[in-house]
């Protein structure tokens, strides 16, 4: 395993948390989105993956969307973060590092029993 690739159960835990953090310094796109990601060290997002959760932030109305022409090309559909989804970034930021922080915790602490 590659520094940039992590276990797939890994990624699905935190990826929300990641995409509400990367909306939260402005309305963005999908291709820049995955980019971020990518760049932050998750290793490469798929479509299939970030999409469908692009489109359930949406529904729950922690993202809104808005279309904008493309320079020379197509139109681009971008996702900004609303206010509840600020407030849910806020929310899960805050019980991500606790959990984070218990789990180094745990398995940087010598256990007292014998293996």
């Amino acid at each position: 395993m590659s520094e940039r690739e992590w276990p797939s159960e890994w990624l699905r835990g935190v990826l929300e948390l990641a995409v509400l953090r990367v909306l939260a310094d402005g309305a963005s796109y999908g291709y820049a989105i995955a980019g971020r990601l990518t760049d932050g060290g998750f290793g490469v997002v798929k479509g299939g993956t970030l999409y469908p959760l692009l489109t359930r932030l949406e529904a729950s109305g922690d993202v809104t969307t808005h279309w904008s022409a493309g320079e020379g090309g197509p139109g681009r559909k971008y996702f900004e973060l609303s206010p509840s989804g600020r407030r849910r970034l806020a929310e899960t930021s805050a019980h991500w590092r606790r959990f984070a922080g218990d789990v180094t915790h745990f398995i940087d602490t010598p256990s007292d029993k014998e293996i």
